[in-house]
């Protein structure tokens, strides 16, 4: 096969429930009720009161874009708000007995656990306090209760001081830093401090861009004014690797994302060397090269320098896109059109076992493990024209299949957040490419980029 057409097919996807059984991250997303909570807004003394606006709404969309709990409207919410513990008073019993059939009715004090976890709230869940600036610095006192424990001190879960600085950046840091305490009650990681890495086009030319993963603090990272693409991120966040042209072929190249200084790779001779995908010790890196005889594009496996090569495919085809099983680093799943069209295939880290994951309908591109190292996300055309791409999810042991977008543009090049909830995608649906964030079971769908073309997002 040509050189040119294996580049041709490693370009193609850049161009172009049912529920598993054992599938936590579907259970817990799909099948499982989520959480009441009920969210009041923080008060501030002093210019504390002035950045109340960016700590509330932070707090609640921290909290709603988890997709763990349901939060209770504040039109539902009693008139008294506490603001810290010692605002609960227990009602007293009634001083008299109640007349024949009525209900006693205890004497009220203040706002008391039940307002919150009764009709019309009935919230299990209750996130409340205050701010102040002190010293030219934004404090906020914050509490987390279940408001159908019988009192105060069987009701708090916990409690907490936090520091930011006192403007609108301060105070959506510190209702970050209270929301990821909350979700790490329920055994969740937060996806705050986590960055979302793209391709963008809006220089020019394409190089690669970070950005949280609410698209703020967007950033350019690469700037080799020539094409760009196929980002990965080392295990401990520190390296940068990435496909880069040239000039007479690609190359591999690897950043330093803490100097942002180039680090070696040897790149063996040949036309293509792209879509690396690093082993979970950090250790060695996969990649689709060219560098066989017969001039294929196949995976090969080498040390973190580009040293040592080792040959994993022999399809007589292309194959592409490797990505190596996050939790064990024992499999790869791959992309190989060598039984006509592109699939979905896995093998060992070796290269032995190789199995077809998808059915062979369609094109099946861009193969994504989630954290758990069960499931992957990828792009298909399955029940479709072909280049209308949609996002699926598989598990991969049982080949469950799960579909996520729907006929809303083409939907590409799917990757996990660290948390295991979201997944970051790029999508033409409103018009051109651009990176989107939905939860794993395809709700709460939000665009995150605006500016010229951007596309191919990896979630470290």
């Amino acid at each position: 096969m040509k050189a040119s057409r294996t580049i041709l097919f490693s370009l193609m996807g850049l161009a172009v429930l049912a529920v598993a059984q054992q599938s936590d991250i579907f259970i817990q997303i799909t099948r499982q009720e989520r959480a009441t909570i009920a969210l009041p807004d923080f008060r501030g003394s002093g210019q504390a009161q002035d950045v109340m606006g960016a700590f509330n709404s932070t707090l609640f969309s921290e909290l709603e874009s988890s997709g763990l709990f349901r939060i209770v409207p504040k039109t539902m919410y009693p008139l008294q708000v506490p603001q810290q513990p010692d605002d609960f008073r227990e009602p007293l019993p009634p001083p008299t007995p109640p007349a024949r059939g009525a209900q006693p009715q205890p004497i009220r004090r203040g706002p008391w656990l039940t307002d919150w976890s009764q009709p019309p709230v009935s919230a299990t869940y209750l996130a409340f306090g205050y701010a102040a600036a002190v010293e030219g610095r934004l404090v906020v006192r914050a509490w987390l209760f279940n408001v159908t424990q019988p009192n105060v001190a069987n009701a708090q879960i916990f409690g907490k001081m936090y520091f930011g600085s006192l403007d609108e950046e301060g105070a959506r840091q510190t209702a970050r830093d209270f929301a990821a305490d909350i979700l790490q009650q329920f055994g969740f990681k937060s996806i705050i401090g986590s960055k979302i890495y793209f391709e963008s086009e809006r220089g020019g030319v394409r190089e690669l861009w970070s950005m949280d993963p609410d698209g703020s603090n967007q950033k350019q990272l690469t700037f080799h004014k020539s094409l760009v693409m196929g980002a990965a991120i080392s295990p401990d966040g520190s390296t940068l690797a990435y496909g880069l042209f040239a000039g007479n072929g690609w190359v591999i190249r690897l950043q330093s994302l803490l100097t942002g200084g180039r680090l070696p790779f040897f790149n063996a001779p040949g036309t293509l060397n792209w879509a690396p995908d690093f082993t979970p010790d950090g250790k060695q890196i996969v990649f689709a090269s060219n560098t066989a005889r017969e001039g294929n594009q196949e995976i090969y496996i080498a040390g973190i320098d580009g040293r040592g090569m080792q040959r994993l495919t022999f399809g007589g085809r292309t194959n592409t896109e490797p990505k190596v099983n996050p939790r064990t680093g024992n499999e790869i799943v791959f992309v190989s059109d060598r039984g006509g069209t592109p699939q979905i295939y896995r093998m060992n880290i070796n290269g032995a076992d190789v199995q077809r994951l998808t059915d062979g309908e369609g094109h099946a591109v861009n193969p994504a493990w989630h954290p758990n190292g069960q499931h992957i996300a990828f792009a298909w055309t399955k029940g479709f024209a072909p280049g209308n791409f949609n996002i699926f999810v598989m598990d991969v042991a049982s080949r469950e299949i799960t579909q996520l977008t729907h006929g809303a543009g083409k939907n590409e090049n799917p990757t996990w957040a660290p948390d295991g909830r979201h997944l970051a995608f790029s999508s033409t649906r409103e018009g051109g490419v651009q990176i989107y964030t939905m939860l794993a079971d395809g709700t709460q769908v939000r665009r995150l980029t605006s500016q010229g073309r951007n596309l191919r997002p990896v979630w470290k």
